[in-house]
């Protein structure tokens, strides 16, 4: 039994909400390729903070390698997460060439620009540029300058993921900016054909969400509210996503959209995402078999997929089914002082705030990785410089001083870089230029003096410390100053 493809039978992708090294590196991501388990990919700040965060061997090499080069923390962050989404749109590849609308996998700009409109757009060029990927999704928050740089971003033909909506408004102003988008990239002679958009709606946090309140209220009402109450939990989020699927029919069916359409205009197609359940009392497949429909995507945590894979239903287009109740429950939800419209700005900024919280740490672990890599990599060359010749024992101390400033820099200048875009180079920064080893140095191995016998190193107490490391051995960790917003 494969529900994913019976779904796509519907129109439906089902994607998956994770990435990681590791399932490029296994095999575990073309494999679910190949048996048609999933169309798509998508990823976010908490997704790599969770994937890079583990200690995967191939992320600790790929750091090593990438600090020997001289790279910061943030171009250390940029190179594993672009490495990673260009391979796995490269495994992709054959799926997106098969159908356009399948295949995708999405990269997030900075979180720290979610309300910044030149430096989303800047950001996203970048990405989509050093990409130069036909199936990667850039993704770009629904907030209102999010919203304008989507019509600029589509406008020029760079693809997008919006993501963070939670709320009717949220999916109207994004589905008009594509279609503003879209307009412009065909006044300026664009073929729309090759530029194409999802729409990512939350669901699973607004229960969470609702369901918190209806308990507080529920707690302290009379018998006959408190049943009111109790019997809403559960049903705000599949209300939500169904009532937003009819505004999603409403937008893409008017005159001046088929007018697009007729030229190989795409729709943006709704997705729905935060599809785990969270209430271990609802069914794990409560958000995915009720939200089955044409023209949509459901991107699914790990766990979520297995489960549709073992036991999943195919109850027909569901998304279609109770829309008049939807709206009752909504309506309801409101004349009880539970207005979803109000709630999903609040979750939508929690969850901007989520997300650089994520790249935060994220980049806090990388600086640690990186900072300890370069303290291995000078003790070996300190190592090296005790059984040197008189002739290379200066050449080799200075390059075991390389890290005192360029490589082991505080943290206050990663809390600088995140906000600067990384097409700028080093010297722009004002950080020294990135020296590489010198060929001359001697190959990481255990060191002899010239007649052949083993080196023994100093003892940790010796003198002749390499510049630029801290005292006691012990690998420095990013100060919180580094996780600070």
């Amino acid at each position: 039994m494969n529900r994913s493809v019976d779904y796509r039978k519907r129109g439906q992708a089902v994607w998956l909400d994770s990435i990681s090294a590791r399932m490029i590196a296994t095999g575990e991501l073309a494999g679910r390729i190949e048996a048609g388990a999933i169309y798509g990919v998508t990823s976010n700040p908490t997704i790599f903070a969770q994937a890079i965060g583990k200690g995967d061997g191939d992320y600790e090499s790929r750091i090593e390698h990438l600090a020997d080069e001289g790279k910061d923390a943030f171009e250390v962050y940029d190179d594993l997460t672009r490495g990673d989404i260009a391979a796995g749109a490269d495994l992709f590849a054959a799926q997106h060439a098969a159908n356009a609308e399948d295949g995708w996998i999405s990269l997030e700009v900075l979180p720290s620009l979610a309300l910044d409109i030149e430096g989303t757009i800047a950001e996203a060029r970048r990405l989509h540029g050093l990409l130069g990927k036909p199936n990667v999704f850039i993704k770009v928050p629904a907030t209102p300058a999010g919203c304008l740089a989507i019509r600029e971003l589509i406008g020029t033909g760079v693809s997008v993921n919006v993501t963070l909506m939670f709320n009717r408004k949220h999916y109207r102003d994004v589905a008009h900016a594509y279609q503003d988008g879209v307009a412009a990239f065909v006044a300026a002679g664009g073929d729309p054909s090759k530029v194409a958009s999802v729409a990512s709606f939350f669901i699973s946090r607004v229960d969470t969400l609702v369901d918190r309140l209806l308990a507080e209220k529920a707690g302290t009402a009379p018998a006959p509210l408190r049943a009111r109450l109790e019997a809403l939990r559960g049903k705000a989020a599949l209300a939500n996503a169904k009532v937003v699927y009819q505004d999603y029919l409403a937008a893409f069916g008017t005159g001046a959209w088929k007018a697009l359409a007729a030229k190989g205009a795409r729709v943006q197609r709704p997705l729905w995402a935060s599809t785990g359940t969270k209430n271990p009392a609802y069914s794990d497949l409560l958000y995915v078999e009720n939200l089955v429909g044409p023209d949509t995507v459901n991107t699914l945590p790990e766990k979520t997929l297995e489960a549709l894979l073992d036991h999943g239903r195919d109850l027909g287009d569901t998304v279609l089914e109770g829309v008049d109740e939807a709206h009752r429950t909504l309506d309801e939800l409101k004349e009880l002082g539970f207005d979803v419209e109000q709630l999903g700005e609040k979750l939508q900024g929690e969850g901007i705030v989520s997300f650089e919280k994520s790249y935060d740490e994220l980049l806090g672990v990388v600086e640690e990785r990186r900072r300890a890599a370069l303290l291995e990599s000078a003790r070996t060359v300190k190592i090296r410089t005790w059984c040197a010749g008189p002739s290379d024992r200066a050449h080799e101390l200075h390059l075991s001083s390389r890290g005192d400033d360029r490589h082991l820099r505080g943290s206050g200048d990663l809390a600088r870089r995140k906000l600067v875009p990384a097409s700028s180079s080093s010297t722009a920064r004002g950080s020294s230029p990135r020296r590489r080893r010198s060929s001359a140095l001697p190959a990481r191995s255990t060191p002899t003096t010239p007649g052949g016998t083993t080196c023994v190193p100093p003892s940790p107490s010796s003198a002749g410390r390499p510049t630029g490391t801290r005292s006691g051995g012990a690998s420095p960790r990013a100060s919180s100053t580094s996780r600070a917003t």
